[in-house]
């Protein structure tokens, strides 16, 4: 079983790695469109319709998806002063309740999001602007997808937290 484990937590790990590198493929995308918006608007006088609600959909994709990445390199935003004022063992015990709060958080997010997710599905929404994309209905879903992803990721790291392999350095941490 613990080889079973073991190994669900190295290709969880690998799929996050994967999918957080491929997002900086989006946010370079964004940099250029806000450019090119930039170029269009200041240079020709010719805005366009599209350009911030690309921008906006290329940045919240790559936030949503990059969250497992995050997790895995154990790179959030963290107290670390409280890591100095506590023992290793405690600090190590307050990583599990972290984890396991934010699994508990994140289950009651995705049961939020699985209805609003399935209705766009059926009937999709548009967004009401100038270029009336389909972005509601792509956010929704992947905002519900993002949400698996990091459980997912979550329970690799409680998986390495419980065998003592999570401080080991692997493939370039």
């Amino acid at each position: 079983m613990k080889r079973i484990l073991a190994t669900y937590a190295g290709i969880m790990d690998r799929i996050s790695v994967f999918v957080g590198q491929g997002c900086s493929v989006l946010l370079f995308a964004c940099i250029i469109v806000s450019a090119l918006e930039v170029v269009l608007r200041y240079g020709f006088d010719r805005p366009t319709v599209w350009s911030t609600e690309l921008a906006m959909t290329l940045c919240a994709s790559a936030w949503v998806l990059a969250v497992g990445y995050v997790t895995e390199r154990r790179r959030h935003i963290s107290i670390t002063m409280i890591e100095g004022l506590v023992s290793p063992q405690t600090w190590r015990r307050l990583r599990l309740f972290q984890m396991l709060v934010a699994i508990g958080s994140l289950t009651i997010l995705v049961m939020a999001l699985w209805d609003p997710a399935v209705k766009v599905l059926k009937r999709t929404e548009h967004s009401g602007t100038a270029l009336n994309s389909l972005q509601p209905t792509y956010l929704k879903v992947l905002l519900l997808i993002g949400c698996c992803l990091y459980i997912a990721q979550l329970l690799a790291n409680i998986i390495r937290w419980a065998q003592g392999t999570e401080g080991e350095m692997r493939d370039g941490h």
